[in-house]
């Protein structure tokens, strides 16, 4: 195990640097970089809460976390844990049934593309229940504290958040991932669009949802074009075949999505109230938990979008009192505190 955990940290540090001084189009590192930069523009061209300082209170804190918890973080503790915890459940699986988990995916022969949606779906299903328990379990909501600290929303405040929260969200994606075959670590096209809706529900901005219906399906064009994440459906694509790719599904994207896009996925509207100071008596544990996928929260009875003025004081009782330092806010958490009652 010691070697497993050694070998992790050394070969996450190589792949690190790699990134770092490597750019290519399936680079997580300038992927980060090129979506925060692409949201935050937008924030400044059209804000949609225009009182708003484009340096917004804590901005520089939130940056940081965008690459503390994307980068950092898996360098320190998470990978090189992650990868000693998995090779340790593997192993204990193969050795009490003599199978092995990839054995048991019932996709094995299906398309790729196949695979990705229904993992996307998947794992953002799990992700929501897990919300949901972060909000409703008091030692939980501790952690999940730091996110719900944010006062003015922007961009980077969708990874602001402690770093408890990957390793219970990662625990409890885990087994069903695995059965499906997904494993994990994420595959790369579902990363970057996660990241990205992640991005746009956190931004000051509001747009149609046909736009961004469009936005998708353009992003998803984009990953595509460019054969990222081992998609060879196109065999080196040349750059006008790139853009017809792009122009094609963000016009699908508009189409299809558009009339069902605030249903379907999570929005700056419906989350600015999930990060609302004063929720409704009847969900006094939280509402619009859904990470990308609003669909969750109709289904379930725990969507809230009373009006979309944008004016949505945000935080939670005793707020004047929660660290406002990144060193206070990644410790807090570990002593017994009062749960969102």
């Amino acid at each position: 195990m010691i070697k497993v955990f050694v070998e992790a940290y050394r070969g996450y540090a190589n792949y690190l640097w790699q990134e770092i001084t490597h750019p290519s189009w399936d680079n997580y590192f300038y992927w980060l970089i090129g979506v925060s930069l692409f949201f935050f523009l937008l924030e400044i061209l059209k804000p949609w809460r225009k009182d708003q300082p484009i340096l917004r209170k804590d901005f520089w804190l939130d940056l940081f976390y965008v690459f503390f918890n994307f980068f950092l973080f898996s360098l320190i503790i998470y990978h090189a844990a992650s990868d000693v915890v998995v090779h340790f459940f593997e192993g204990a699986i193969n050795r009490l049934f003599s199978i092995r988990l990839s054995e048991l995916n019932p996709m094995y022969s299906w398309p790729l593309w196949a695979i990705l949606l229904v993992g996307f779906v998947v794992r953002d299903f799990v992700q929501w229940w897990t919300h949901r328990l972060l909000h409703r379990v008091s030692w939980l909501w501790e952690f999940h504290k730091v996110h719900h600290s944010v006062e003015q929303m922007g961009f980077a405040a969708h990874l602001r958040y402690h770093w408890m929260e990957t390793i219970v969200y990662r625990t409890i994606e885990y087994l069903p991932l695995a059965l499906l075959g997904i494993g994990l670590h994420d595959f790369f096209i579902i990363h970057i669009f996660t990241l990205a809706v992640g991005h746009f529900n956190h931004s000051n901005i509001t747009v149609s949802p046909y736009v961004s219906g469009g936005v998708i399906g353009g992003l998803v064009g984009l990953l595509i074009a460019c054969s990222v994440a081992d998609i060879a459906i196109v065999h080196s694509p040349s750059l006008i075949k790139q853009l017809a790719i792009v122009t094609s599904a963000a016009g699908i994207g508009s189409l299809v999505l558009g009339p069902w896009m605030r249903v379907l996925f999570n929005s700056p509207e419906m989350h600015l109230y999930h990060h609302a100071h004063a929720l409704p008596e009847s969900h006094r544990y939280g509402v619009n938990f859904g990470l990308t996928l609003a669909i969750w929260d109709y289904i379930w009875g725990t969507a809230h979008l009373p009006e979309q003025s944008g004016n949505v004081r945000l935080g939670f009782e005793g707020l004047e009192e929660f660290p406002t330092t990144f060193t206070r806010q990644i410790t807090h958490g570990f002593t017994p505190q009062s749960g969102p009652e």
